[in-house]
């Protein structure tokens, strides 16, 4: 039995009808980039994350950084993180030139851990960037407190977080802004590259409107440097279809995680995932925690069950950044996880058949990969 990581044309067979419509109706009105079908998808978006606003543009990590540089960061500033993420979070901060400075992790949850956060803050802090990790917000009430203490702003790294909710509200609606990923494989996948901003902030949704516009407010008149930043009138159609699935495709990898939990907790080897009280995990990574990660990942690969790892190096450790100065062993909890993380296949469309299959491999490459 092959058990892919992630199974893409699984879930288009279910919808392909209407995805062909949808892209159909673009390719005849030729709205290709922005125009009304981002608008639409906009609007819907803004609506399910129960923010004012949502601003389309072209990947997550121009969310975050259009955002940060919306807010007015610069060069001297200091921005606040985690090391155990994509290096999007990171990179958007540096180009706006601020710097980067990190926090480590809750051991339970694998988010910014709040308890470590003043001791970092600085004059030059300006913002924090939370990172919802795997599908699972992080502890937001603490953080918002804090970041109000010190006047600081905070910018919602959803871009796993499609749906997720902190105490009932919806990931990207607690800071100033969430910034989300449509990256093909998140929950809530284009067929290419996109991504959006939400923001009940009326003043920076505006922004972050022109600065993906080459900074123009109307056609040739630009008041700011910006970018070319636009959604595809395409992706935001696929996006809209997919929308409406959404909360039954999340519920579905719920079901699967569940499933998954209530047998790897019976082995003294794994530490699975855990849900927070207060939250609400859409399980966009699996990732258990293992004492032999490459020889597990090696036995279920030789059973046709791929893996990964998220994520092997932690941003603080790459050769990109290592003007940081920053020695291993700085992040403990993060450099651990590093060592033992195992992200099992996570999809909706996955099948009974292929849960039971990897579950009896997994137990038994548990014990094989000891010897």
């Amino acid at each position: 039995m092959q058990v892919p990581f992630l199974d893409l044309k699984a879930q288009y067979e279910t919808i392909k009808d209407e995805i062909n419509i949808a892209i159909q109706a673009v390719l005849e009105s030729c709205a290709f980039a922005g125009g009304p079908f981002v608008e639409k998808f906009e609007e819907e978006f803004a609506d399910f994350c129960n923010t004012k606003y949502a601003v389309g543009v072209g990947s997550g990590t121009e969310a975050l950084w259009l955002t940060l540089l919306a807010l007015g960061m610069k060069e001297g500033d200091e921005v606040i993180t985690v090391p155990n993420t994509f290096i999007a979070t990171a990179e958007a901060i540096s180009f706006t030139r601020a710097k980067p400075v990190f926090v480590d992790v809750d051991e339970r949850y694998y988010t910014l851990d709040h308890r470590l956060l003043e001791a970092v803050i600085t004059t030059n802090t300006k913002a924090i960037i939370p990172v919802h990790l795997f599908g699972q917000m992080a502890d937001m009430d603490p953080i918002m407190e804090i970041a109000k203490k010190h006047d600081l702003f905070v910018i919602e790294d959803a871009c796993q977080a499609h749906g997720a909710e902190y105490k009932k509200r919806r990931s990207g609606s607690i800071g100033n802004a969430g910034c989300f990923s449509f990256y093909p494989g998140k929950n809530l996948g284009a067929y290419g590259e996109a991504g959006a901003v939400v923001t009940n902030n009326i003043e920076l949704k505006n922004k972050i409107a022109i600065l993906r516009d080459h900074g123009q407010r109307e056609k040739y008149y630009h008041n700011f440097i910006g970018w070319n930043a636009r959604m595809d009138g395409i992706q935001a159609a696929i996006l809209s279809i997919k929308l409406k699935y959404l909360e039954h495709w999340n519920n579905k990898r719920r079901i699967v995680a569940a499933m998954y939990n209530q047998q790897l907790c019976e082995l003294d080897e794994v530490k699975h995932p855990i849900e927070a009280d207060f939250n609400k995990h859409i399980y966009h990574i699996y990732a258990a925690r293992v004492q032999y990660q490459q020889r597990l990942i090696e036995i279920l690969k030789n059973k046709n069950i791929h893996c990964g790892i998220h994520y092997p190096i932690g941003i603080h450790l790459q050769k990109a950044y290592k003007e940081l100065g920053i020695i291993q062993g700085k992040y403990s909890i993060s450099e651990r996880c590093m060592k033992e993380f195992v992200s099992l296949p996570m999809f909706s469309e996955l099948s009974q058949d292929q849960i039971n299959y990897t579950l009896s491999e997994v137990r038994t490459a548990i014990k094989d990969s000891k010897r």
